[in-house]
């Protein structure tokens, strides 16, 4: 390492300088690195194929990435996808293909944020990958399934990174306070439990953002008369822009508990109270607007459509204004949501259909339902309804399913006049 190097390193962000080189070191996801695990034992025997890692910011993506760089014998190459293009990953191909062939070396192609390749970038190492003359590993915060090319996807094992837990975070920020190396050891810094537990909490899972904001908290606090930095809950609140809950965890719960069962319960009293309970314990709105808006669907539904919408657009409106402006849109969706008449069959619905999608045997989409695109075969027997007025008499489920209901409106509100098509066509008969 030169001169410029070390510098660089020096000034680099705490999140940056105390990412792990080894496996072992590796904080967080135990889903996915644990002894035995495959994804363990693949980096292990340096057997690792294409892959793609993808979850919320600050879980680990990146840094796995690298120790399997670090830890295998094949070279690997570095790129992002924001400020790369297709020149830069064919030159990464053509070197890699003349280490293989020279050398017989293998080369990994990192890629940071890939879900931001075009289809014309992802498309020109597709061939590479399946000649195995680079494997590929990329890393997203965003749904594969969704954002990137299906080749690409289909040539990779998709693994998914969970938010980090608070203990995870605080093992990560008392490893940070202690190394001299690349963390903060040298300050004598100490963070009282108060202020580690708000520092973890406030991250939200994210290790980049709970490191940055202990360095932050450290290197703008001024040394005691003993020459100690004590980091305190006043200073982590101060850092974080966030007050700490001024109730515990499990108090914390139970009110959120309670405005949760207060909305099924159709008080408005007591679940604008227990809202207003977390908002001055120093919770998240966002938090409150997105349970009103689960809520809305959850336990109103189809017997009043209308909860959902003015449930979003409260949430829309906390993002937007803030507090306190933003409880006013929030109370109001609250009081709505309360009085509203109540359904759970959009839940009964969401939960019959999915466990008979993952328990039935024969699960054969009918024929005639099938895409007519690409097909040898002409697909005929499709009664398309407006032809018949809007509705007309086929079946849609797999045959093994037989009469099945998923959906069964309620009696309640809106929901006690809704038909449906198959059943009205029942009671004519």
């Amino acid at each position: 390492m030169d001169l410029f190097e070390a510098t660089r390193k020096s000034l680099a962000p705490l999140s940056e300088r105390m990412r792990c080189s080894r496996l072992e070191d590796f904080i967080g996801q135990k889903h996915l690195i644990s002894k035995g695990s495959l994804l363990t034992r693949a980096i292990q025997a340096d057997r690792l194929g294409s892959c793609i890692f993808y979850g919320p910011p600050g879980t680990g993506k990146t840094t796995l990435a690298n120790i399997i760089a670090e830890s295998t014998g094949a070279a690997y190459a570095y790129l992002n996808a924001v400020s790369s293009g297709v020149a830069d990953a064919k030159k990464v191909i053509d070197d890699a293909k003349n280490r293989l062939s020279l050398y017989g070396k293998r080369t990994y192609l990192l890629l940071d944020e890939c879900h931001r390749w075009s289809k014309a970038q992802s498309d020109c190492v597709l061939s590479a990958m399946e000649k195995g003359e680079i494997i590929f590993i990329g890393s997203t915060t965003e749904n594969p399934y969704v954002t990137m090319t299906k080749a690409i996807v289909s040539r990779c094992r998709i693994f998914e990174f969970k938010p980090l837990t608070q203990d995870d975070i605080k093992e990560g920020l008392v490893r940070a306070l202690n190394n001299t190396e690349r963390g903060l050891g040298n300050y004598r810094a100490t963070v009282t439990p108060e202020a580690l537990e708000h520092i973890s909490w406030i991250s939200n899972g994210d290790m980049r953002n709970a490191l940055n904001s202990l360095e932050l908290a450290v290197i703008t606090t001024a040394p005691n008369e003993k020459g100690e930095i004590v980091i305190d809950l006043p200073i982590a609140e101060e850092v974080a822009q966030r007050r700490a809950l001024s109730v515990d965890e499990s108090l914390y719960y139970d009110i959120l508990s309670a405005f949760c069962k207060s909305l099924r319960g159709s008080d408005p009293d007591a679940a604008v109270y227990y809202a207003m309970r977390l908002i001055n314990a120093g919770c998240d709105p966002l938090l409150i607007c997105r349970r009103l808006v689960v809520h809305s669907a959850e336990d109103v539904g189809i017997a009043d459509p209308y909860a959902l919408t003015i449930a979003v657009n409260a949430l829309t409106a906390m993002e937007k204004l803030g507090l306190p402006e933003g409880r006013i849109p929030l109370t109001e969706a609250i009081i709505y949501v309360c009085l509203a008449p109540k359904s759970n069959s959009v839940v009964n619905a969401l939960y019959s259909a999915d466990d008979a999608s993952k328990q039935a045997e024969d699960q054969t989409i009918p024929y005639y339902l099938r895409d007519a695109n690409y097909k040898v075969e002409k697909v005929t027997g499709y009664k398309y309804p407006h032809s018949y007025g809007g509705w007309v008499e086929q079946r849609y489920l797999p045959e093994s399913l037989g009469d099945v209901r998923f959906y069964v409106p309620s009696k309640n509100g809106r929901e006690k006049d809704v038909i449906v098509p198959k059943d009205a066509n029942k009671n004519k008969k």
